[in-house]
């Protein structure tokens, strides 16, 4: 513990400087109540998404479902074979459902870890560069509450992140193709209504597949003051962990690389769903948060932050 650590949890308000008959107000340590975290979560919620940048990073992943929607009709209509692409892509010019899992699967790979990289790793250097980072802890709101209220606000982000790809891609979907009884990959059909609650299931994992890269990204920015420097080291590391797993030479290694098991997902869109691929890829996930949100907290809470 620091020395302005020690001095915040024993200093009162002195009487002169508080209105007569005012009780002495405890400046320091407030007890970790589930009320004062909630109370840190809000406000750690409030400043994530009232910045301007999460803003536009959720309005681009908005934009992509219908740019790949667009391109899908059009490559339709055209008289040319189109090519290539997630083996949704001949599913959603039968169903606009299956819009929702093309637009996942493009979006998991690159778009969806780069905008969880670059809020993560800004969640704590970035205040630490701006100097709002020392006067939190000296309110105090403590260290070990601080961190978990910025993990969870990322899983939060994650949720908002997925479901901004999720649901304008059933309304893009819905505008540009029919909907009804879907055929599953496995060859089996379904209702429109089990087929929606599926979708729900699907985002629901893809969001949860991105909580170790926020443990990750909260590691990294607790090793810097700098926030850009924190986001470009995380969004680095997932380019180059997507490089490394797509070596077959790598192919012992890959099992444990945090991206390996993202589009497991498809497996739910079986009958009956497959979940080995979608349990492993969630255990990897509890792994990589454990280690990292150790690592974040070990870090975090033997930092010195007085200057």
């Amino acid at each position: 513990m620091s020395r302005a650590d020690a001095r915040t949890e024993s200093r009162t308000e002195s009487p002169a400087e508080a209105p007569a008959g005012t009780p002495p107000i405890v400046i320091g340590r407030r007890p970790q109540t589930a009320a004062g975290f909630l109370a840190l979560f809000r406000s750690e919620l409030h400043l994530t998404f009232r910045r301007m940048r999460t803003k536009v990073l959720l309005g681009i992943l908005a934009v992509l479902p219908i740019l790949i929607g667009v391109v899908v009709k059009l490559n339709t209509d055209s008289p040319h074979e189109g090519g290539g692409g997630p083996s949704f892509i001949a599913q959603t010019t039968q169903n606009g459902l299956f819009l929702v899992f093309t637009a996942l699967a493009v979006a998991l790979p690159v778009f969806l870890p780069m905008t969880v990289g670059v809020v993560a790793g800004d969640s704590v250097a970035g205040e630490a560069a701006t100097g709002t980072l020392r006067y939190l802890l000296v309110a105090p709101a403590g260290r070990t509450r601080l961190l978990a209220a910025k993990f969870t606000a990322g899983l939060v982000f994650c949720l908002a992140a997925t479901a901004a790809v999720a649901v304008t891609a059933l309304a893009a979907g819905a505008a540009l193709f029919p909907l009804g009884r879907v055929t599953l990959i496995s060859g089996d059909t379904i209702g429109l209504g089990d087929a929606l609650l599926r979708a729900l299931l699907v985002a629901l994992v893809v969001a949860a597949s991105l909580a170790g890269l926020v443990a990750i990204g909260l590691f990294v920015s607790t090793l810097t003051g700098s926030g850009i420097a924190a986001m470009a080291a995380t969004v680095g590391l997932v380019v180059t962990v997507q490089i490394l797993d797509a070596f077959p030479q790598l192919d012992a290694v890959s099992p444990f690389l945090f991206s390996h098991y993202w589009l497991s997902f498809a497996d739910l869109l079986r009958a009956p769903m497959y979940w080995d691929g979608v349990l492993k890829d969630l255990g990897l996930q509890a792994a990589y948060v454990a280690v990292f949100g150790s690592a974040a907290w070990s870090r975090f809470t033997s930092r010195d932050i007085s200057a």
